[in-house]
């Protein structure tokens, strides 16, 4: 299989779904219905995917995409439940950094989908959601059902996570806010973006000739170079500094920019840490990266951290957490700067931008463009060769390393395994994980071998993702693998129907602890704290009794499947599956484990 990045395989996100769902008779289809120009306004953004579960809502709309569209781009993708329409256009955006189309029914599809929405806005991902209003004119309402399903502002429930939206009244708005929508949708940070049609406004017959705005004149602009004399500065401090430090936080899927942090990090010596909030940013197994990823660091993260003479902060998803974590901005000497756009995201509800963060100099500029200015600087100055590390660093880390090879496994010894199994295979989209997950077992070599977590922690989000994922990366000839947890999996199943129905191949990976192990894990901590039963601390906890039948889930949705408990056996049924996916299909391995976690 090809890896990310080769000329030859084509661009993520663009290979058709060809023989699925296609019109019938449709000969040359007029522009007759309003629906039928804001469908096409929507085709000439160039969106190819758009996941929904049909809704009378937006019948109109529904009938122009597939009847006057040719139900091709956007293509529909059918699925079982609200929240994995956004789950899957956010593990669509996780690999290609570009929006799809999603398209709920009305309030009750809406508030379906708050959960999924608010995940993709934690993890600044871009999409544009199509909603949909019963008639905004209350004489034109059907008695009963389009008056429950009208609301006076229905984008009020989201609007706080969000990046914007609009309810428009004419074909001329509703295209207008399409361009607009995408373009904010489009322009970093990321995020969600939110159109209300009304269901009377769908429905009317065109009035005249449509002009349609060029969608090339509209698009986003370009992020803002950092200031000259910033770089400069940057520059003097980071080629000085004798503990130079890069935190990698949310960067793009880019190749030639996965290349240039691989660079930068080189001609500064600088130690760089990563973290799996976020997807890979640099490889795992550079010299550099000393310490593995993590959600949340260690001890010796925390001391190089506070060692370090000076820090470059790449939208880091929490600088704030570290320098609290010691004792805040006294114990922190290092010159910090901080270069991000997030700020331009953060409102009042959610309290997702994390901790103020400490910085001597903020950039509001993207990590890429930083790095890019960096890059140049250094190479004027003819500091661009690589150095030796300057942090004196070496992993410390105790954890067992070679993993059962017979008998009950812990998730760590699943994990060795999954480790062994991904170093084998240079084209495995690692699309999420389960809690606990050591970061020591997420090999990374490039910008697609690890996506990311589901930004809010919504649990339920993992198929949705994975689904999303194989859309984007069919025909890369990459292997996209989700690896779940058994909640997370339960939770959010129906989401793979929708890859067996558009034929996409997908590995799906459940670690069955048979419980909301999570919450074992606080319920023992406040047991231990009120000084009561730490042995209660199971109630109300366990997936069993009976368990969750969660091959014989995956096989009603379409899936092969198999199911491993023996340590011994579990390589062997990962290259079986992975096999199985290599050639087209999807399957399910059922990974049975000991409840516990690897950190």
């Amino acid at each position: 299989m090809a890896r990310s990045g080769n000329p030859k395989t084509p661009e993520p996100g663009t290979a058709p779904l060809q023989g699925i769902d296609r019109p019938q008779g449709l000969a040359n289809p007029r522009l007759g219905w309003n629906s039928d120009a804001i469908a096409e306004m929507l085709r000439r953004l160039d969106l190819k995917f758009m996941a929904l579960v049909p809704g009378a809502s937006y019948r109109g709309f529904h009938d122009s995409v597939v009847n006057y569209l040719g139900n091709t781009n956007p293509q529909m993708l059918v699925c079982l439940h609200e929240e994995h329409t956004v789950a899957i256009a956010h593990g669509y955006a996780k690999v290609t950094d570009r929006p799809m189309a999603v398209a709920l029914h009305t309030n009750v599809g809406l508030m379906h989908a708050t959960m999924a929405i608010f995940n993709a806005w934690c993890d600044r991902k871009p999409m544009i959601i199509i909603g949909a209003n019963g008639p905004l004119d209350a004489e034109a309402r059907r008695p009963w059902i389009e008056w429950i399903h009208s609301s006076a502002d229905q984008a009020h429930i989201i609007r706080d996570y969000i990046k914007w939206d609009d309810t428009p009244h004419s074909v001329p708005a509703a295209m207008e806010s399409l361009l607009r929508a995408n373009q904010i949708a489009r322009t970093a940070p990321f995020g969600p973006t939110y159109v209300c049609l009304d269901e009377k406004l769908q429905q009317g017959a065109i009035e005249g000739e449509v002009a349609f705005p060029d969608p090339a004149r509209f698009e986003p602009g370009k992020p803002a170079a950092p200031r000259a004399e910033d770089i400069r500065r940057i520059a003097d401090v980071m080629i000085a500094a004798e503990r130079p430090l890069i935190m990698m936080g949310r960067v793009s899927r880019d190749a030639e920019a996965w290349e240039k942090r691989v660079r930068l990090a080189e001609a500064l010596g600088a130690v760089v840490f990563t973290d799996l909030h976020n997807a890979a940013a640099f490889p795992s197994n550079h010299p550099l990266h000393v310490l593995e990823p993590r959600f949340h660091p260690r001890d010796q993260h925390l001391d190089a951290f506070k060692r370090a003479d000076a820090v470059l902060s790449l939208d880091w998803l929490d600088l704030g957490g570290y320098v609290k974590r010691l004792g805040g901005p006294d114990e922190v000497p290092a010159w910090i700067v901080h270069a991000s756009v997030d700020s331009y995201s953060h409102r009042g509800w959610s309290m997702d931008y994390q901790i103020l963060p400490t910085a001597d100099l903020r950039i509001l500029a993207t990590p890429d463009m930083v790095i890019h200015a960096l890059l140049d600087e250094l190479e004027a100055r003819g500091q661009a060769a690589p150095q030796a590390q300057k942090l004196a660093l070496v992993d410390e880390n105790p954890e067992k390393t070679e993993p059962a090879r017979t008998g009950a496994m812990a998730l760590r010894d699943m994990a060795l395994v999954w480790r062994e199994f991904q170093l084998g295979h240079d084209d495995v989209s690692m699309v999420n994980m389960p809690l606990g997950w050591p970061g020591d077992c997420v090999p990374i070599r490039g910008p697609l071998d690890y996506l990311g977590s589901n930004g809010g922690a919504g649990v339920g989000a993992g198929p949705g993702h994975g689904v999303g994922a194989a859309l984007a990366l069919k025909g890369t000839g990459r292997l996209p693998a989700a690896l779940l947890g058994d909640g997370d999996f339960a939770m959010g199943a129906s989401a793979i129907w929708t890859a067996s129905h558009m034929d996409l191949a997908l590995l799906i990976v459940v670690a069955n602890n048979r419980a909301y192990f999570n919450d074992v894990v606080h319920q023992e901590q406040v047991a231990r704290d009120r000084g009561r039963p730490v042995e209660n601390k199971w109630i109300g906890q366990g997936i069993d009794e009976p368990c969750v039948d969660i091959p014989g889930l995956a096989r009603s949705f379409g899936f092969e499947t198999g199911s491993v408990e023996d340590a011994g056996a579990l390589s062997e049924a990962l290259e079986g599956a992975a096999a199985h996916v290599a050639a087209g299909g999807r399957y399910l391995l059922d990974v049975r484990i000991e409840p516990g976690y690897a950190e």
